[in-house]
This record gives C-alpha cells, structure tokens and sequence, in this order.
C-alpha cells in the first residue's frame, strides 16, 4: 500500500483493494445463498427453519466480527505511520481474544437456544431444524474467529487478495458439503435443513486451515512470525482492541439484528409462508449488499492509512469515491431487482404462494438500498478514524428506536402486514445514514483543527 496523490491513483489504488474484497464477501455470502437455496429445495419447514437459526445467529456473528474488525484501523494506521513492528503483538492479542470468544458464544448458546427458540413459539419441526441447524454451524465458531483475526490482518496491510483466495478456495468445499449433508449424497446421512449447519461448522473449520498455511507461505507475511512467536496474553492490549471493537460490534449488531428480529418477529405474527417469503429477500438483499459492505471495508483501510500518515484531504477524497461507489451499485441493483423479483424468488422455492409473497416483500425492499448503501459507507469512513463510540449511539438510536418500533406498529396495526417492517427498516437506515454524515463533518474539522 502507498499513499497516492492524484485523484486517478486514488481511485486505482481503492479498486485494487476493493476488488478482493468484493469477491469474498460476495463467496461468504454465496455460503448462506447455498443453505437457504438447497434448504428450500428440501421443503417449506426446512426454509423457515434454517431462516430462524440464520437469524439468531446472524447478528451474534456479526457483532463479534465487528469486535474484531478493530484490528484492520489499527493495522491500517500503523501501516501508514511506518509502525510495522507493532502488528505481531496486536494481532497475537486478537487471536487470544478470539478464542475467549468463541468459548464464550457457545457457553451461552449451550444454556440460551432452547427457551429462545420455546418463546417463538413454532411448528415443533421448524424448531427442531432450527436448533440443530445451529447445534451443527456451532462446530466452527471458534475457528470462524480466529480465521477473521487473520483476515483483518491481512487486509489492514492491504492485502486483501491473500483473503479473497481462501474465500474462493473455500466454497466448493461449502457447496459439497451442503449437497451431501442436505440430501444425502455420497454416503452421507439426509439431514435437510440441519446438513447446512454442519456444512457451514466443517467449512470455517477449512477457512481457518488455509488462512494458517498462508501466513508460513506468503513472504510479505511470513515476517510477522505469527503463530511461531508467542506473546504473553496482555489485558491492556485486550483493553484497547475492545474499546474500539466492543462499538464496532455492538453497531454492526444492532444492524444486523432489524432483520433478524423481523424475521423473528414474523415468525410469531404471520405464517410459515410468510416466513419463508421473507427469508428469500432477506437472503438476496443480503448478497446484493456485498458489495456497499466490500466497500465499507475498503474505505476503512484505505482512511486509515491516509489519517496514519497524516493526509487529511485524501482521507476526504476516498470516502467521497467510496460512497458515491456504494449508492451508484445498490441504484443499479435496486432495478434489477424491481425487474426479476420473481424469477429470483423461483430460484430459492417452487411454492407459488411463497413466490407472491416474496414479490410483494421486494418492491418494499428496494427502497431501503440506498439508505443502506449510504450508511454502510459512512461507517466505513468512521471506522478509518477510529472514530466508533458516537456511530454506537447512532446506531442504536436509529435501528432499535426508530426503525424496529415503527417497523412493528405498521406491521401489527395497519393493512401493510409483513411490509410494513420493511418500511421500518427503510426509516432506521435512513436516520442512521443522516447521523453517520453529520458525525463525519465533526470529525473531518476535529482532525483538521489537529493538524492546522
């Protein structure tokens, strides 16, 4: 990575770590396409149940993640500075930290899951794929944190194409794995539904074996000596990560979470239909978003390189090209999906039922891309200042005051039904793309006035 000068060199430099990116997220992403997909193709029960599993787990796996996506502007920032010799230490702490994680994700699991998932209250087979759905991807918690503590520090260095390589290599595993384990193929025992949670487990199990061979063979890492010279665990390191990890996730969570508690919510208020239907946008809205999220992270590399070298204007140009980037895909995404939203609901379940519904749910969607978009964007940009605790309080504001309670009144009291938490979604990102705007105009000064 380089600081580059011209507007020309910026925008090359930002697609050549925006690329990789790009395709991992879009190939992660692909790994739930592939549950919900082959899930569907079992049955209706197996859909809702897989969807529910998906939904408590979603925002339990991104907020962690978020926890440890402090490390890429912290390594992004030493980067720029020229303080290289700092990253072995961050990242063994994050290693230690992501297993004290992980233990920790499925402690309460283990005592939590099942009066959860009784408080639903739902058909007794939706449980039952549900819960062992995530009894199964509970396997490869452990090894999912630690492969994303390497991941981050790959892609805080800027090379994010090392990490798009696993991703790539990982997903025929994913794909195999959820066709034997699914239907029964090769041997395997049929397993429906759950198959795709223990497909999942084994291939983050795969991801991290790969990611691990990588840092001993590629030489512009094997300097680092990670996982060869250890540390001793250090609170005070812990203490840093977290005080801007512990934001990050927390935001990242309260996002991620609109849409799980909707489909949790739908769950108690409408249809195993329903459920299924709404499950279908969620999933295709969710790849669709790949890439506003692919360049997110991008931009946070990118800024805080910028901001640890002390180059204020090119942080500014960055964010500029990075959230222009993300709203001009998901307006371009948002026609395509207006055009084809039923042929892309055929692609997940032959239930015509489902296929209307689902319809209906998508022209709601589209009109939360862009809010989206923007909001993921300019947290990016945040993040690249470490600036994290007032995107928290936004966040939370926005999603789970503004966009879950109104999302819920229009649903349970008006004639919108299921979209009108939809449009409750679209009103909290919408508020959170205002707030994270304004909040970046204080801090662009506050950095200005530092360096005046």
């Amino acid at each position: 990575m380089y600081h580059a000068e011209t507007w020309k060199e910026k925008i090359r430099l930002f697609l050549v770590i925006l690329w990789p990116i790009m395709i991992t997220q879009i190939s992660l992403s692909a790994m739930n396409l592939v549950d919900t997909m082959m899930s569907g193709r079992v049955g209706t029960d197996d859909l809702a149940g897989v969807a529910i599993g998906s939904s408590l787990w979603s925002p339990v796996f991104t907020g962690m993640n978020g926890v440890m996506l402090a490390i890429t502007p912290i390594i992004a920032q030493f980067m720029g500075a020229n303080q290289r010799h700092k990253i072995h230490h961050t990242v063994t702490q994050a290693i230690f930290l992501a297993i004290m994680l992980g233990l920790m994700i499925i402690l309460v699991g283990a005592f939590a899951l099942h009066p959860i998932l009784n408080l639903m209250d739902l058909e007794e087979n939706v449980q039952h794929i549900a819960f062992h759905y995530l009894a199964g991807l509970s396997i490869g918690i452990i090894p999912l944190f630690l492969s994303n503590v390497i991941r981050n520090f790959f892609d805080g260095q800027g090379f994010t194409r090392i990490t798009m390589i696993i991703t790539v290599l990982a997903v025929p595993f994913n794909v195999l794995l959820n066709y034997s384990l699914i239907f029964g193929n090769f041997g395997m025992p049929k397993l429906g539904g759950i198959g795709a949670g223990y497909a999942t487990g084994i291939t983050f199990w795969i991801i991290l074996i790969i990611s691990i061979i990588m840092t001993f063979r590629i030489e512009a890492v094997k300097k680092y000596k990670l996982f060869v010279h250890w540390v001793k665990p250090s609170f005070k390191a812990w203490k840093e990560q977290l005080s801007i990890g512990i934001p990050i996730g927390l935001s990242i969570f309260f996002e991620a979470s609109i849409f799980s508690v909707v489909t949790l919510l739908i769950g108690n208020m409408f249809s195993t239909t329903v459920i299924a239907a709404n499950q279908i946008v969620i999933s295709f809205t969710t790849l669709l978003f790949m890439i506003p999220l692919s360049i997110s992270m991008a931009i946070t590399i990118v800024v805080g390189y910028s901001i640890g070298g002390k180059k204020l204007d090119a942080a500014k140009q960055y964010a500029f090209i990075g959230v222009l980037g993300a709203i001009g895909f998901l307006a371009s995404g948002s026609v395509f999906m207006f055009f084809f939203r039923e042929p892309i609901a055929y692609l997940y379940t032959t239930d015509p039922i489902v296929v209307q519904i689902a319809g209906q749910l998508f022209i709601i969607a589209i009109i939360y891309q862009l809010s989206d978009a923007s909001q993921a964007s300019l947290q990016g940009v945040l993040r690249g200042y470490k600036d994290v605790k007032v995107p928290f309080y936004i966040a939370f504001v926005s999603y789970w005051l503004i966009g879950i309670p109104s999302g819920y009144l229009l649903a349970a009291f008006t004639n919108l039904g299921p979209s009108g938490f939809w449009v409750g979604i679209t009103l909290g990102l919408t508020g959170a793309a205002i707030g994270f705007f304004l909040r970046l105009r204080v801090i662009y000064r506050k950095e200005k006035a530092k360096l005046d």
